[in-house]
This record gives C-alpha cells, structure tokens and sequence, in this order.
C-alpha cells in the first residue's frame, strides 16, 4: 500500500468508524473473514489423510513425541464434519484412537478409544477446551471452534510474517477458556497466520503460529503449526507430511467399529 492511499484509508476510518471504512475500501466484513478462515483452515477439499509428528517440549527444553494419522471427512451439506485420529507412537499411546463428529449449531459428538482396555469412552463436550493428549492444543483447536460461538470484529490491516493480513478480534458470547482472542489471517489465502489468546486477567497466555505453508495440491496448507503456553512455558509444534486432498474416505470409516479395528489402508 503506498503512503498516499494509507493516508487515505486513515482518513476514511476516521469519517466513517473501521467497519464501516472497510466495507467502503470493499474489505469483507469480520465474520466473513472469520468464515473463510476456518473453511481455508479446517475444511479445504472434501476430505483430507496426513501423517502428523507432534513435539512436544516444556521449559526445560525436555521433550516428548507423538505421532498419528489424522483423516478428515466433510459432510456433503450443512457443515458438518467427521474427524478419525489414530495413534502410531509412543508406546503407551500406540493404538489409541479418537472420532469426532462435528456440527455447526450444536456440541460435537466425540469418542476416546483405549485398546490396553478395549474400551471407548464419550468425552464430554465440556472438556473441548482440555489439552489434546498431553499437548498444547485443545480438542477445539484440532477440530475448529463454532463460528457462532465469538463476536467477531475487524480490527485493521497489517503485515505480519511477510503476509498482508487482517486482524480480527473474537470475544467469545458464553464463558470459554479465553476471554478475547485477535488473529492474523491473511488476505489473499485466509490462513490463519497468529493467534493470540487472553484470559480472564486480560492477560497473554497462548499464541499460536503458522510456521510453514506449503501449496498441497493447489490447496495453501499449513503444515507445520506451534502453539505456545507463555504462562507454562511449554510449547507443541505439529508437522503434517503426506498431506493428501480428495483420497475418497467414506463415512462408514468413521463409526466406533473402526475405532476398535483401525483401517489398515488409511492408518498404515
């Protein structure tokens, strides 16, 4: 942006107030930046196979690992997604699944399986907002928060890791494990690029970070992420290799039965 337009974009906010100044320079308005990010983010193709490798390090640089198969499988209307993680390594963790099936207007359904036990477990929709084995993720950060769930609020633009971005402001509607959370997406692919999240003291206390974007088969992907705990100091970052769009899942993969017999041709 050259000196004169930003120049003339201040005056502009200043007349009409940042939304409505957006909307005249013909910027989307913050929900919908919001909308395409999560589709960018969480929904690209109409299904998705990675290898995930997860660090996971406290602040004493010790660190454990984790690695898993994620499938992802959209609904063909409505919104609605189902998610099959399967455990490959460490040892106590090997086999261990998780299902999530999510909608857009009610809780998620979602299912613990432990083969040392044999047992699969209902995790209680409360607990969206619990570490995702042991991580700094949440089950929500893996599966995508409801977009209604936040007022969102369009903040400004600006560069952030060499990508024009805007800056959104999301304040959750109901008590949440945040009370305010301001993100970079950027403008061109919607990817989120930092996520700053706040607590009930206003204070800092995790940052997300995209740390690397790959073009996977024509689709902008962020494959490896880092979500830090500043109160901790203890951070995980997840990289996502064999990324794959379009393999052709089907929904009868993600039900309790293959919780319990893994298919060998999507988890190997």
């Amino acid at each position: 942006m050259t000196r004169t337009s930003c120049f003339a974009a201040v005056i502009l906010a200043a007349a009409l107030g940042p939304a409505r100044a957006a909307a005249a320079a013909g910027v989307p308005d913050a929900e919908e930046i919001v909308r395409k990010s999560h589709q960018a983010f969480f929904s690209a193709g109409r299904d998705m196979r990675a290898k995930v490798s997860m660090r996971l390090v406290n602040k004493e640089a010790k660190e454990r690992r984790r690695g898993l198969t994620m499938l992802r499988l959209n609904a063909e209307k409505g919104g609605r997604q189902k998610y099959y993680i399967h455990f490959h390594e460490p040892a106590d963790v090997r086999g261990t699944g998780f299902l999530i099936w999510k909608y857009p207007d009610r809780d998620d359904d979602r299912w613990l399986y432990i083969p040392a036990i044999h047992l699969v477990s209902r995790i209680a929709a409360r607990d969206r907002h619990s570490s995702f084995v042991g991580s700094d993720f949440t089950y929500e950060d893996v599966s995508g928060r409801d977009l209604g769930l936040d007022s969102h609020r369009l903040l400004r633009e600006e560069t952030f890791d060499g990508a024009d971005c805007y800056v959104v402001e999301s304040v959750p509607k109901e008590e949440s494990a945040f009370t305010r959370k301001v993100s970079w997406i950027g403008n061109k692919d919607f990817l989120p690029r930092k996520e700053e999240y706040y607590d009930a003291q206003k204070e800092l206390f995790r940052v997300f970070t995209a740390e690397e974007i790959k073009d996977v088969g024509g689709v902008p992907t962020i494959v490896r992420r880092r979500m830090a705990n500043l109160k901790t100091g203890h951070f995980t970052e997840t990289v996502f290799a064999d990324t794959a769009y379009g393999v052709g899942l089907e929904d009868q993969l993600f039900t309790e039965r293959y919780l319990r017999r893994p298919p060998k041709k999507w988890i190997k």
